[in-house]
């Protein structure tokens, strides 16, 4: 079967418009073969939805695709250039050890990326092997999972393959590679990295693709660019604000993880959050707290800032105006932040309508869960279902008068009592991918080769609104510690 056959029966539909682009923005690639790939885990309800055949993907050829052994027919192997602050320090980046394969257009003429991660050396790997290790790439696949069945915008893992080669970190580790799927991988570094080192041409070119691809419906606007630069300070305003309402903490919020879709990418250090704390954070290497879980709003709206800064040239030709036009729009990224967030913790209290006191009785909940280090998902499942007693401020005074107060707010709006409870249900997720049910399913693939656990764990993360008694025994904080959980970026 030759590989026309192949991508034929494997259901493979490729584009490659990115390739049209300039080529300071991507570099192409040779495939860098791997000893003995071999399928653990395929998505089957992504890979239905992008018109690909599941058992066709778990054959041979289809490993060999997902394992960057070979190319589907119309497939351009590249690798995207960009840069980026990281941790408020800016520096040339790029995909170092991912693969853009093509885009996949579905028969519903939706296109996505699909990209190989740790297939190996490019251009942009900075002296590293650009390989990847099973476990990182199993915790993107867990969490990108759960994210996406929580209803936030997210990348997506299709499937991951051990390669049969060891790579060497602090330890020898099994080697893996992912197969990530995107609306599309243009990043704030894409912009920046025009701004820096293309001319305003090919700044133009990359503005021009990112709207046709992403926000059509502004193409015809008299200012494209401002409308452009619009519509990311909102998306990224909505995406952060859904974070916030799971206690979702990335990690790693430097503007090369930042997408122009709104979609949440890059899950090496994130965690979800147990205890109730606003200075939470896990990643071994934010020694200083900035990407903490109460600074991402604020460093969304630094990163727009960038975003908006590497525009400048196209909003107006004339700089006083075009800083004047990006300073205006910037200026409301913290309303609507605070807009889309207010709205989301009205639903997790069962509100529907609008009160100026809306936001003090909210800040005064989130208060007395640090105070008395309340579990933070667990206490809106409790207040969901009317068990106080499941969670530790029940009988404390402070919890007695601000339940008097939310109950009186909610008889003011029209809305029944069950329309409320039925809002919290589906605005409260039973489950999370809690850190130690994480780090469970983890070690018994990567160190016992036992798959079930995170099987069962990925199944009931699926449906995290259902409420079922299935569900109880991942509802559980973990263990007592005194030493903090730590994630690390998995390079």
């Amino acid at each position: 079967m030759n590989n026309k056959e192949e991508s034929t029966k494997i259901g493979w539909n490729l584009d490659n418009s990115y390739v049209r682009l300039p080529e300071l923005f991507f570099s192409n690639l040779s495939l860098n073969p791997v000893r003995s790939p071999e399928l653990v885990v395929l998505n089957n309800s992504l890979a239905t939805t992008l018109d690909l055949n599941v058992e066709a993907l778990k054959s041979e050829e289809g490993v060999a695709v997902l394992a960057g052994n070979q190319t589907p027919d119309s497939g351009m192997p590249l690798a995207q250039a960009y840069a980026g602050h990281q941790f408020g320090h800016f520096t040339i980046l790029g995909d170092g050890r991912a693969m853009l394969i093509g885009e996949q257009v579905t028969r519903q003429d939706k296109r996505v990326d699909i990209q190989l991660k740790g297939s190996g050396r490019t251009p942009y790997s900075r002296g590293g092997d650009g390989r990847a290790a099973l476990g990182p790439m199993l915790r993107e696949y867990i969490i990108s999972e759960a994210m996406h069945a929580l209803g936030i915008p997210t990348t997506r893992s299709l499937a991951v393959v051990t390669t049969g080669e060891t790579i060497t970190r602090e330890t020898e580790l099994p080697g893996a590679i992912m197969t990530r799927v995107a609306a599309s991988h243009l990043r704030v570094g894409t912009f920046q990295y025009a701004a820096k080192w293309g001319t305003e041409e090919e700044l133009q070119a990359l503005a021009d693709y990112a709207i046709k691809r992403h926000f059509p419906d502004v193409e015809e606007d008299e200012n494209q660019y401002l409308s452009l630069l619009k519509e990311v300070i909102n998306r990224q305003a909505a995406l952060i604000a859904q974070w916030q309402l799971v206690g979702f903490v990335h990690g790693v919020m430097n503007t090369d993880n930042m997408t122009i879709s709104g979609e949440t990418i890059d899950y090496g250090p994130c965690a979800f959050m147990d205890t109730y704390d606003p200075e939470t954070v896990f990643s071994s290497i934010d020694r200083q707290g900035r990407y903490a879980y109460g600074n991402q709003p604020t460093i969304g709206g630094w990163n727009l800032v960038r975003f908006a800064e590497s525009l400048l040239p196209l909003l107006d030709k004339d700089q006083d105006r075009a800083v004047q036009i990006a300073q205006d729009e910037i200026s409301k990224y913290m309303d609507l932040y605070h807009s889309h967030w207010l709205e989301g913790m009205r639903a997790k209290l069962g509100i529907f309508n609008e009160e100026k006191e809306d936001q003090s009785l909210m800040e005064d909940l989130l208060s007395m869960m640090k105070k008395y280090r309340a579990d933070y998902t667990n206490t809106f499942r409790a207040l969901t279902f009317n068990e106080p007693e499941d969670f530790v401020l029940f009988g404390t005074s402070d919890f007695t008068k601000w339940k008097d107060r939310w109950q009186t707010r909610r008889d003011r709006q029209q809305a029944s009592t069950a329309d409320s409870h039925e809002l919290m249900r589906n605005s409260n997720p039973a489950v999370i991918p809690r850190n130690h049910r994480v780090e469970e399913a983890l070690d018994a693939a990567v160190e016992e080769g036992d798959y079930s656990v995170m099987e069962q764990f990925l199944d009931v993360l699926s449906t995290p609104y259902a409420h079922t008694p299935e569900q109880a025994e991942y509802t559980t904080p973990p263990a007592p510690s005194n030493i903090p959980y730590q994630t690390f970026c998995g390079t």
